[in-house]
Order: C-alpha cells, then sequence, then structure tokens
C-alpha cells in the first residue's frame, strides 16, 4: 500500500525543521521532513553567520526578528529540552555609522517598538568595545591606501538583546526535539516531484520513485525551492533566486582585546562578529554588489570564498579592529541564500494549488526569524496557539501579497 503521512515538509533545515517541530508540539499529526542531504546544515542554514538582530525597515519584519529571537533566549523552553546543545550569545548588535540624525531616528523608531536600543557615541562605544575604531572615513578598497582616521562627533545604534546562535547546533537542536516527538526525518531523500491533482497537492515523489502521500506540503527547501515550484506552474511569480554568499574566517589578532559585539560597518560594507568563544571572528559583506552571483544549480557551486573577497573584506576589519598584520590562518567559505529579488522578503503560506505551503525567499533573514515563521506555518496547520508565536499577521508574506515597498533591496532591508 502507498505510505500516507499527513504533512511533508520538504527541506530540513532551520525553517523546515522549526515547523516540524511546532507542528508536532501542538498536534498528533504524522510529519515527514525530506532532506536531501546526507546530514544536517548541508544547505543554507550550515553556512549561515546566524546573526540575531531587530533592525530592519518595516515594523512587521522589526516584530518577526522579535519573536524569533525571543525563542533564540528561551531555547529550552522553546525545543522542550532542558540541555540544548546552542546557547544565544547576546554580545549586542553596533550599527556604526557616522550619520547621526539616522542613529537617532533609528534608536527612536526601535524604541517604539519594544527594541532594547542606544544611539551612543563614539566615547561610549570605546569604553565598551576598546578594540573598534569609530573612524568614519570608508576605508579604500581599492588600492588600500592608508589615511588618518577621525572620530568623536558620530553616534551609533546599539542593540542590546542582538547576538548570534552556533546554526548547526541550533539546527540540531531542533531535529533532536523534533524526533523526541515522533517527527520522522529522512536524509539522502530527495523530492522529484510534487504531485497535484484537480489543483490540490496530494503527495511526493522521491528520486527514488517511492512515493508518499498527504494533505499538506510545506515547500521550504532554500535555494532548491525554485525547481519545484517551476515544475507545478507557480516559479515565474515570485523570483527566488539561489545567490552566492562569501564568508573570510580568521584567528582572533592577539590585539583586538576587550569584548566585540556582532558589528554592522556602514563604512567598511562589512559585518563581522566572534566566534568559538571569541577565538575566532567570521566577516561578511552588506553590499548589494556581493549578493548578485546567481547560481543555476544549488549542488554545484564553488564553496571557497574568492581571493579577492577575502582581501577586500580582510582590508575593511584591518580598519575597523585597528591590527596591522594578520598572522595565522585566512580561510573562506560560500553559502547559497535564496534571494526574493521583488522585496528580500520571504514567501510564506499557502499557495494556489491547496495544500501547498511555501517559506522560501529569505534572503539572508532566515535563521532569526526561523521560529517565528515555523509559528505561522504550524498555526495555520494546526489551528493551535502556543506563547511563541509571532503577532504578525500571515498577510504580511502571503504568496499572494503585493511586494514590499523597500528604499534599497539588500541584505540590510
Amino acid at each position: 500500500m502507498r505510505e500516507t503521512v499527513d504533512v511533508i515538509v520538504i527541506g530540513g533545515g532551520i525553517i523546515g525543521m522549526s515547523a516540524a517541530l511546532q507542528i508536532a508540539q501542538r498536534s498528533r499529526l504524522r510529519v515527514l521532513v525530506a532532506e536531501k542531504g546526507s546530514g544536517p546544515g548541508e544547505g543554507s542554514t550550515g553556512a549561515s553567520s546566524a546573526v540575531c538582530r531587530f533592525r530592519y525597515t518595516r515594523p512587521e519584519t522589526v516584530q518577526l526578528a522579535k519573536d524569533g529571537i525571543a525563542a533564540y533566549q528561551k531555547w529550552g523552553e522553546f525545543l522542550g529540552c532542558h540541555s540544548p546543545l546552542a546557547r544565544y550569545q547576546q554580545t549586542g548588535v553596533l550599527w556604526l555609522s557616522n550619520d547621526q540624525q539616522q542613529a537617532k531616528q533609528d534608536a527612536d523608531r526601535l524604541t517604539l517598538l519594544g527594541v532594547s536600543v542606544d544611539a551612543i557615541d563614539d566615547a561610549e562605544v570605546s569604553d565598551r568595545f576598546p578594540a573598534i575604531s569609530t573612524c568614519g572615513i570608508p576605508p579604500d578598497l581599492i588600492y588600500g591606501s592608508p589615511h588618518v582616521c577621525t572620530d568623536g562627533e558620530n553616534l551609533h545604534l546599539l542593540e542590546h538583546a542582538g547576538g548570534y546562535m552556533d546554526p548547526s547546533d541550533a539546527l540540531q537542536d531542533l531535529i533532536d526535539a523534533a524526533r523526541c516527538l515522533h517527527v520522522d526525518l529522512q536524509f539522502r531523500t530527495e523530492v522529484a516531484e510534487i504531485e497535484v491533482v484537480g489543483g490540490a497537492a496530494r503527495g511526493v515523489r522521491f528520486k527514488d520513485g517511492r512515493t508518499v502521500a498527504c494533505e499538506t506540503i510545506i515547500l521550504s527547501a532554500g535555494p532548491w525551492s525554485t525547481l519545484l515550484l517551476d515544475r507545478v506552474g507557480l516559479g515565474g511569480l515570485w523570483p527566488l533566486e539561489p545567490t552566492r554568499i562569501q564568508i573570510a574566517h580568521i584567528d582572533r589578532p592577539p590585539c583586538v582585546i576587550g569584548d566585540l559585539p556582532v558589528c554592522v560597518d556602514m563604512a567598511g560594507g562589512i559585518y563581522f562578529r566572534p566566534q568559538n568563544r571569541g577565538q575566532q571572528i567570521i566577516i561578511g559583506s552588506i553590499r548589494e554588489e556581493d549578493e548578485l552571483e546567481t547560481v543555476s544549480n544549488a549542488d554545484d557551486f564553488p564553496r571557497f570564498a574568492d581571493d579577492e573577497f577575502i582581501r577586500e573584506k580582510l582590508h575593511a576589519l584591518a580598519h575597523r579592529l585597528r591590527f596591522p598584520v594578520l598572522r595565522g590562518a585566512v580561510r573562506g567559505y560560500s553559502g547559497l541564500y535564496t534571494m526574493n529579488r521583488k522585496d528580500m522578503h520571504p514567501v510564506v503560506g499557502p499557495t494556489p494549488i491547496d495544500g501547498l505551503m511555501v517559506a522560501s525567499g529569505f534572503s539572508g533573514h532566515g535563521f532569526k526569524l526561523a521560529p517565528a515563521i515555523g509559528s505561522l506555518l504550524a498555526r495555520a496547520i494546526t489551528g493551535s496557539a502556543s506563547h511563541f508565536d509571532t503577532t504578525v499577521d500571515e498577510s504580511f508574506l502571503s504568496f499572494g501579497r503585493e511586494p514590499i515597498k523597500l528604499p534599497s533591496l539588500n541584505v540590510l532591508a
């Protein structure tokens, strides 16, 4: 007889597992998670920098971030587990800028939205984080020419509750908690086709030929989502493009002393955060031009970081952290964002095909939003609420919405 479950989740990354766990916590529905990778975190989740911050343009996105980060702050309670692997690292998020008016406006706006923030001056940055230069002059990223740094007249935004988590540990925690509730997670299980009968999703066919019937499908396959949407005739409605994103990774220079927050350097075009109990630093880009390299095959793309990328980002980091010579290994890697080119926000919820739901197009925001997105999906499927649920209405990210208007289309939108 043909195998039957209630819900099939396509994709076992941070989004898919967050949804699967919350469905299992609220119901007795039989949930199957189909993950094409051979182990946890082989997709976008494993390469995520997992930064948790609140500063977004739209108040709804700020609220989604608040709700997602609230789950990470009470991770054991959210999971129903007393000893999770992952721990939320509340380092704060520092937005360095030489635009005093913008820093003050952001602080006032986020405060009204319930986020704990301050606009702090150069002296307070130096007091809290002595390793960080507050120079507002952009570094020369083309020729590397030096300049005389100036500070003393800038305001910067500090998010007190911001931070990061280890994405691989967080994903493993979700897997362990979901399996305790009898969620069936199957690795090396690639979906070849979503079966649609009479305008309704009725199951999936796997690449090995096996078929499983169900009432509801959640498509949360990240950069592989577009291929499956194309096959059911929905691919052209939202341009969800697999995009290569590069990260550099260094040992922390001995001269970089004191606490380091997550730092967003507007002048240098980078963000960075500590890693491995502060012994390493990872560096990424906030520049739109570094988010344009689309990938035609999500299974085949360069997994390393380009030399030019590493050189440019390390030069910006050396300017910000004031180290003259870098000793030790310099490493780099690449992962994939699924960029929604229309409005940089994910598409979440029911599609025009009955029984088919989607959660994709996170454009680099997926990790921090995952618990909130999972709550939207779980509540819609089970009809049951939780105190961890997001308060954002499901229509905000719906498949049928109009594109969200934003001043710029990059990862900071």
